[in-house]
């Protein structure tokens, strides 16, 4: 198949923008509860009304401040309750939100800011601060600098006490669908950022389609009130398109800043979310956690029947059905529900106790990992989407999930595979273009549809499987393609195993640069009874070797023989972002990696 359509299921607005809603919800029923606040552990309800009241009072201080209709204005910060605050107090006002990781560099910082012609930042502590004040010389249209930790709600509040209702709501009836509502700079993994301007209809249409497509998995249960904790950074467009969807979509909302398990448990806990919106690294860790924990008290066995109980499972669900075959068995079924007290019943407890569906996207999950979740209770269905697509593009379908495919097109979505096997798309959530590069622009929106630079195949039924980028494919002196993506998820998926980066390109055979999961390997040690050596020495140790030597073999049995790794190199430390070689949603930059880890890369030919 080449070509996939799914009809529209909403209309497009032709009039407003994104923050009428909050306005809307407040008349409608200003006693719902809206969000959740967090504050020292202990959750609030915020109402529609209350939600409503602040983000009125902040846009008269925006006003009072001197930020004005169509002006740029960047959110630093973790994932919190102000930004979101924010968001919606700019959109009120025709403001742009421009987001910034709170990782980002000063060069980067001052590359965005200055692209942008931002006018205004709000930053959450002083270290943010100092970042913007070591560039600020360098920002003529800089003028405002408001700092979360320090008081800036309270400051802009009593600033705009003296504004008018009235004022605000002028500015809001003035912002129309085909207003530019946020600039988004792309991660860059290939080549420079750049800003993607997507407008309030563009924001509409994602969100409106997912919250209608999706009621089912935001709810959980019939009858339960949808809520969802939000952890994803806000200044990607997956965390976006959750916290508009869950305004917009009367889901309670509540933010995490942290994703360590110590500070997200709990947190899962005492919000019991309905459902999650996370990367595969997140259900990756869950997974590798809930494993570790039942070796620790001697129960590593049966949490490996477990497992393989829950993928038979799911797959037999998912073969029955596409209608390739009966479904689970009778032994399989008293099997499943055995291990569903033991085991499964745990990992959803972890989770708040009421999720039943999750959203994974940002980059590919393994099939496997993914049957693992369904047979134990917890759908994750695994979608598709840029920032220049608003967020997900493609999804799979809650009643009938393909794992190991990001999906179907979402409503009023078109996919279609070019000649080269590259993935288009079209549809309302596709962006307006980069500021201010018309060049870029032009280079990948052709008459309608975007050129992702993502190669992929459509089966039968329209499910789209990534397969890898074009910028990315790797070519042997030997003329053999390969796609690194799917030998990298497999040996990833080694509890050992960190990151694999699969190199190869104009070389006699493919080989990978293998980091360490630092709490895998520690476990690992200690169920061996063995103290931790040095990193210099654990990386040759020939047991841990023997280990990542298995997961190589493993993941080679998806390829064929010439596309299979060669040869591997077990490296000390992981590639990390401070260091340039990951973006903040953990993707790969595989230029920086190979350049700073050239020597390496050359004595695995030279053995």
């Amino acid at each position: 198949m080449r070509e996939f359509t799914v009809p529209s299921l909403v209309t497009a607005p032709h009039v407003g923008g994104l923050a009428d809603v909050v306005f809307e919800h407040a008349a409608a029923d200003p006693d719902r509860v809206a969000l959740g606040r967090s504050t020292d552990g202990v959750w609030h309800d915020v109402t529609a009304g209350a939600f409503r009241d602040e983000v009125l009072a902040l846009a008269k201080g925006l006003l009072a401040q001197g930020v004005r209709f169509g002006d740029r204005v960047a959110i630093m910060s973790r994932t919190r309750y102000e930004w979101t605050l924010f968001d919606f107090a700019l959109w009120t006002i025709g403001a742009q939100p421009v987001p910034m990781y709170p990782t980002s560099s000063a060069e980067q910082v001052h590359r965005m800011l200055h692209d942008a012609r931002v006018t205004a930042c709000v930053v959450e502590h002083e270290d943010h601060a100092m970042t913007i004040g070591s560039v600020v010389d360098r920002l003529p249209c800089l003028a405002r600098l408001w700092q979360l930790d320090a008081g800036a709600l309270g400051e802009l509040t009593a600033a705009g006490a003296g504004i008018a209702d009235e004022v605000v709501h002028r500015h809001r009836m003035a912002v129309t669908p085909g207003s530019p509502a946020t600039v988004i700079y792309t991660s860059g993994t290939t080549g420079r950022p750049r800003g993607c301007v997507l407008t309030h209809a563009n924001l509409m249409a994602e969100t409106d389609t997912i919250v209608r497509r999706y009621e089912q998995v935001f709810r959980g249960r019939p009858g339960e009130e949808p809520a969802t904790l939000l952890f994803l950074p806000l200044a990607h467009v997956f965390g976006r398109m959750v916290q508009v969807a869950a305004v917009r979509g009367r889901i309670r909302l509540g933010h995490q800043p942290q994703l360590s398990a110590a500070a997200l448990l709990p947190d899962l806990r005492a919000f019991r979310p309905t459902f999650l919106a996370a990367v595969p690294y997140v259900f990756e860790g869950l997974y590798a956690a809930a494993r570790r924990e039942a070796e620790r008290e001697g129960r590593g066995r049966p949490f490996e029947k477990a497992a393989d109980v829950a993928v038979r499972y799911a797959e037999a669900m998912e073969g029955k059905s596409f209608g390739t075959g009966p479904g689970p068995g009778t032994a399989l079924r008293v099997q499943h529900q055995v291990f569903d007290r033991l085991v499964y019943a745990r990992i959803r407890e972890a989770l708040g106790g009421r999720v039943r569906y999750a959203m994974s996207g940002g980059s590919a999950m393994e099939r496997r990992l993914g049957l693992f979740f369904a047979g134990a209770g917890v759908t994750v269905l695994e979608g598709y989407g840029l920032t220049e697509t608003s967020g997900a593009a493609v999804a799979n379908p809650p009643e009938r999930p393909r794992f190991g495919t990001v999906g179907l097109p979402v409503p009023g979505t078109s996919v279609h595979i070019a000649d080269d096997g590259e993935v288009w798309l079209r549809g309302g959530q596709v962006f307006a273009g980069y500021l201010g590069d018309r060049r870029e622009t032009a280079a990948v929106l052709r008459d309608g549809w975007l050129a992702t630079g993502d190669v992929g195949r459509l089966d039968a039924h329209g499910y789209l499987t990534i397969t890898g980028r074009k910028k990315e494919i790797l070519v042997t002196s030997g003329g053999k393609s390969v796609s690194p993506l799917l030998l990298e998820e497999r040996v990833r998926a080694h509890p050992l195993v960190g990151q694999c980066l699969v190199v190869g390109n104009d070389r006699p055979f493919v080989a990978a640069l293998v980091t360490l999961d630092a709490e895998g390997v520690a476990h690992w040690l200690a169920m061996l009874h063995r103290t931790a050596p040095a990193p210099a020495e654990l990386v040759n140790d020939p047991e841990l070797e023997a280990e990542i030597r298995r997961a190589v073999v493993a993941a080679n049995t998806a390829v064929s023989q010439a596309e299979s790794i060669r040869a591997f190199r077990i490296l000390a430390t992981p590639f990390g972002e401070e260091q340039g070689l990951l973006t903040p949603t953990r993707k790969l930059r595989r230029r920086a990696i190979e350049r700073a880890y050239a020597a390496d890369i050359d004595a695995l030919y030279t053995k």
